[in-house]
Protein backbone atom coordinates (compact mmCIF):
# COMPACT_ATOMS: atom_id res chain seq x y z
CA UNK A 1 0.00 0.00 0.00
CA UNK A 2 1.07 3.59 -0.74
CA UNK A 3 1.42 6.10 1.23
CA UNK A 4 0.23 9.00 -0.96
CA UNK A 5 -0.01 12.74 1.17
CA UNK A 6 -2.07 15.45 1.18
CA UNK A 7 -5.86 15.52 0.83
CA UNK A 8 -8.91 14.52 -1.16
CA UNK A 9 -10.86 17.57 -2.44
CA UNK A 10 -14.72 17.44 -0.28
CA UNK A 11 -17.63 17.21 -2.44
CA UNK A 12 -21.62 17.48 -1.90
CA UNK A 13 -21.62 13.86 -1.26
CA UNK A 14 -18.83 13.84 0.94
CA UNK A 15 -19.61 16.70 3.10
CA UNK A 16 -21.31 15.63 6.56
CA UNK A 17 -24.31 17.63 7.40
CA UNK A 18 -23.71 16.57 11.15
CA UNK A 19 -20.41 16.79 13.18
CA UNK A 20 -18.22 18.58 10.46
CA UNK A 21 -15.69 18.68 12.89
CA UNK A 22 -14.98 14.75 12.90
CA UNK A 23 -15.01 15.38 9.78
CA UNK A 24 -11.22 15.23 7.29
CA UNK A 25 -10.08 14.29 4.04
CA UNK A 26 -6.31 13.90 4.99
CA UNK A 27 -5.18 11.12 2.53
CA UNK A 28 -2.79 9.44 4.97
CA UNK A 29 -6.13 9.24 7.34
CA UNK A 30 -8.04 7.59 4.76
CA UNK A 31 -5.59 5.15 3.96
CA UNK A 32 -4.97 4.30 7.61
CA UNK A 33 -8.32 3.44 8.65
CA UNK A 34 -8.94 1.51 5.40
CA UNK A 35 -5.85 -0.37 5.03
CA UNK A 36 -6.72 -1.23 9.70
CA UNK A 37 -9.54 -3.64 8.19
CA UNK A 38 -11.08 -5.48 5.94
CA UNK A 39 -14.99 -5.85 6.13
CA UNK A 40 -16.75 -3.07 4.26
CA UNK A 41 -20.49 -2.60 3.41
CA UNK A 42 -21.08 -1.80 -0.16
CA UNK A 43 -24.69 0.18 -0.93
CA UNK A 44 -26.21 0.51 -3.97
CA UNK A 45 -29.87 0.64 -5.82
CA UNK A 46 -31.49 -1.78 -7.05
CA UNK A 47 -34.86 -1.61 -8.82
CA UNK A 48 -35.72 2.00 -7.41
CA UNK A 49 -34.36 0.20 -3.65
CA UNK A 50 -31.66 0.80 -1.53
CA UNK A 51 -29.48 -2.07 -0.68
CA UNK A 52 -26.46 -2.53 1.67
CA UNK A 53 -23.98 -5.84 1.78
CA UNK A 54 -21.29 -6.54 3.41
CA UNK A 55 -18.36 -7.68 1.43
CA UNK A 56 -14.15 -8.19 1.87
CA UNK A 57 -12.46 -5.31 0.32
CA UNK A 58 -8.67 -4.24 -0.15
CA UNK A 59 -6.62 -1.04 -1.40
CA UNK A 60 -4.21 -0.56 -3.65
CA UNK A 61 -2.99 2.54 -3.91
CA UNK A 62 -5.55 5.07 -4.62
CA UNK A 63 -8.04 2.54 -5.59
CA UNK A 64 -10.08 0.08 -3.63
CA UNK A 65 -11.40 -3.27 -4.70
CA UNK A 66 -14.28 -5.39 -3.61
CA UNK A 67 -14.92 -8.60 -3.70
CA UNK A 68 -18.03 -10.69 -5.17
CA UNK A 69 -19.39 -13.32 -7.17
CA UNK A 70 -20.46 -13.24 -10.49
CA UNK A 71 -23.67 -14.39 -9.58
CA UNK A 72 -24.44 -11.45 -7.68
CA UNK A 73 -26.69 -8.88 -9.29
CA UNK A 74 -24.61 -5.92 -8.24
CA UNK A 75 -21.68 -7.16 -9.86
CA UNK A 76 -23.22 -8.10 -12.71
CA UNK A 77 -25.18 -4.56 -12.95
CA UNK A 78 -21.56 -2.84 -12.57
CA UNK A 79 -20.05 -4.71 -16.01
CA UNK A 80 -22.67 -2.40 -17.56
CA UNK A 81 -21.50 1.49 -18.88
CA UNK A 82 -20.69 3.10 -17.16
CA UNK A 83 -20.76 1.44 -14.15
CA UNK A 84 -22.33 0.36 -10.98
CA UNK A 85 -22.81 3.72 -8.53
CA UNK A 86 -21.80 3.14 -4.80
CA UNK A 87 -21.58 3.85 -1.39
CA UNK A 88 -18.64 1.88 -0.06
CA UNK A 89 -18.33 2.44 3.75
CA UNK A 90 -15.63 1.17 6.52
CA UNK A 91 -16.17 1.59 10.19
CA UNK A 92 -14.09 0.63 13.19
CA UNK A 93 -15.44 0.84 16.75
CA UNK A 94 -12.56 2.29 18.95
CA UNK A 95 -14.49 2.50 22.81
CA UNK A 96 -17.63 2.74 24.39
CA UNK A 97 -18.42 6.61 25.55
CA UNK A 98 -20.38 6.43 28.66
CA UNK A 99 -21.59 9.40 30.08
CA UNK A 100 -23.36 10.32 33.19
CA UNK A 101 -26.59 11.14 31.23
CA UNK A 102 -27.95 8.96 28.84
CA UNK A 103 -27.90 11.60 25.81
CA UNK A 104 -24.79 12.26 26.10
CA UNK A 105 -23.20 8.26 25.58
CA UNK A 106 -21.61 8.03 22.15
CA UNK A 107 -18.92 5.71 20.76
CA UNK A 108 -15.52 6.34 19.76
CA UNK A 109 -14.95 5.44 16.40
CA UNK A 110 -12.86 5.58 12.92
CA UNK A 111 -14.66 5.65 9.64
CA UNK A 112 -14.72 5.61 5.93
CA UNK A 113 -17.18 6.84 3.06
CA UNK A 114 -16.30 6.62 -0.49
CA UNK A 115 -19.03 7.29 -2.95
CA UNK A 116 -18.04 6.79 -6.86
CA UNK A 117 -19.08 4.21 -9.39
CA UNK A 118 -17.57 0.86 -9.27
CA UNK A 119 -16.33 -1.25 -12.57
CA UNK A 120 -15.33 -4.93 -12.67
CA UNK A 121 -11.90 -6.13 -13.03
CA UNK A 122 -12.02 -8.45 -16.16
CA UNK A 123 -8.26 -9.24 -17.00
CA UNK A 124 -7.38 -12.25 -15.64
CA UNK A 125 -3.74 -11.19 -14.58
CA UNK A 126 -5.62 -8.47 -12.80
CA UNK A 127 -7.91 -10.15 -11.33
CA UNK A 128 -5.63 -12.91 -9.71
CA UNK A 129 -3.52 -10.07 -8.40
CA UNK A 130 -6.05 -8.13 -6.79
CA UNK A 131 -7.23 -11.58 -5.68
CA UNK A 132 -3.90 -12.37 -3.86
CA UNK A 133 -3.86 -8.71 -2.63
CA UNK A 134 -7.71 -9.43 -0.72
CA UNK A 135 -6.23 -12.73 0.67
CA UNK A 136 -3.22 -10.64 1.92
CA UNK A 137 -5.26 -7.72 3.41
CA UNK A 138 -7.18 -10.28 5.35
CA UNK A 139 -4.41 -12.45 6.59
CA UNK A 140 -1.11 -11.12 5.60
CA UNK A 141 1.16 -13.65 3.90
CA UNK A 142 -1.79 -16.03 3.27
CA UNK A 143 -1.70 -16.12 -0.55
CA UNK A 144 1.79 -17.48 -0.58
CA UNK A 145 1.00 -20.15 1.26
CA UNK A 146 -2.33 -21.30 -0.31
CA UNK A 147 -3.18 -22.03 -3.74
CA UNK A 148 -3.84 -19.73 -6.00
CA UNK A 149 -6.95 -19.54 -8.10
CA UNK A 150 -7.75 -21.43 -11.24
CA UNK A 151 -9.37 -20.50 -14.75
CA UNK A 152 -12.36 -21.81 -13.67
CA UNK A 153 -12.10 -20.04 -9.93
CA UNK A 154 -11.60 -16.93 -11.39
CA UNK A 155 -14.32 -16.92 -13.89
CA UNK A 156 -16.64 -17.59 -11.05
CA UNK A 157 -15.14 -14.45 -8.80
CA UNK A 158 -15.84 -10.82 -9.24
CA UNK A 159 -14.13 -7.99 -7.76
CA UNK A 160 -14.78 -4.50 -8.03
CA UNK A 161 -13.02 -1.49 -8.70
CA UNK A 162 -13.59 2.09 -6.86
CA UNK A 163 -11.28 5.12 -7.31
CA UNK A 164 -10.78 6.60 -4.21
CA UNK A 165 -11.85 10.20 -5.70
CA UNK A 166 -14.85 11.25 -3.78
CA UNK A 167 -13.53 10.57 0.02
CA UNK A 168 -13.63 11.39 3.44
CA UNK A 169 -13.10 10.03 6.82
CA UNK A 170 -14.65 10.60 10.28
CA UNK A 171 -13.20 10.40 13.82
CA UNK A 172 -14.67 10.65 16.94
CA UNK A 173 -12.15 10.43 20.17
CA UNK A 174 -11.80 11.34 23.65
CA UNK A 175 -14.36 11.23 26.97
CA UNK A 176 -17.24 11.44 27.76
CA UNK A 177 -19.04 15.12 27.50
CA UNK A 178 -20.84 15.75 30.45
CA UNK A 179 -23.27 18.70 30.83
CA UNK A 180 -21.57 21.12 33.86
CA UNK A 181 -24.70 20.35 35.71
CA UNK A 182 -24.22 16.33 35.77
CA UNK A 183 -20.63 16.48 36.85
CA UNK A 184 -21.91 15.97 40.52
CA UNK A 185 -24.27 13.01 39.64
CA UNK A 186 -23.16 9.67 41.36
CA UNK A 187 -22.88 7.73 38.12
CA UNK A 188 -19.20 6.28 36.75
CA UNK A 189 -18.10 8.12 32.99
CA UNK A 190 -15.72 7.17 31.20
CA UNK A 191 -14.62 4.97 28.40
CA UNK A 192 -14.59 1.05 27.37
CA UNK A 193 -11.79 0.35 24.71
CA UNK A 194 -13.49 -1.94 21.95
CA UNK A 195 -10.92 -4.07 19.62
CA UNK A 196 -10.97 -6.93 17.48
CA UNK A 197 -9.05 -9.78 18.35
CA UNK A 198 -8.34 -13.17 16.37
CA UNK A 199 -8.55 -16.28 18.31
CA UNK A 200 -6.07 -19.25 18.47
CA UNK A 201 -6.04 -20.97 15.06
CA UNK A 202 -8.84 -24.15 14.77
CA UNK A 203 -7.52 -26.78 12.70
CA UNK A 204 -10.43 -28.64 10.01
CA UNK A 205 -10.93 -31.49 10.92
CA UNK A 206 -9.38 -33.23 7.75
CA UNK A 207 -5.81 -31.79 8.26
CA UNK A 208 -3.01 -33.65 7.67
CA UNK A 209 -1.40 -34.80 10.87
CA UNK A 210 1.44 -32.92 11.66
CA UNK A 211 0.39 -29.87 9.88
CA UNK A 212 1.23 -26.54 12.36
CA UNK A 213 -0.57 -23.41 12.40
CA UNK A 214 1.80 -20.37 10.22
CA UNK A 215 3.08 -18.46 12.10
CA UNK A 216 1.65 -15.44 10.46
CA UNK A 217 -1.42 -16.22 12.86
CA UNK A 218 -0.32 -16.04 15.97
CA UNK A 219 -0.54 -12.22 16.11
CA UNK A 220 -4.08 -12.06 17.57
CA UNK A 221 -5.17 -9.20 16.77
CA UNK A 222 -5.35 -5.93 14.26
CA UNK A 223 -4.52 -2.17 15.05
Amino acid sequence: MNNATGSYAPTPYTVPTRGRERASYDRALVHSILDAGYLCHLGFVREGRPVVLPTLYARIGERLYVHGSTGSRPLREAGAAPGLPVCVTVTHLDALVLARSAFHHSVNYRSVVVHGTATPVTAPEEKATVLDALVDHVVPGRSADSRRADARELAATAVLALELEEVSAKVRTGGPNDDPEDLSLPHWSGLVPVRVVHGDPVPADDLSPGTSAPDYLTAGSRP
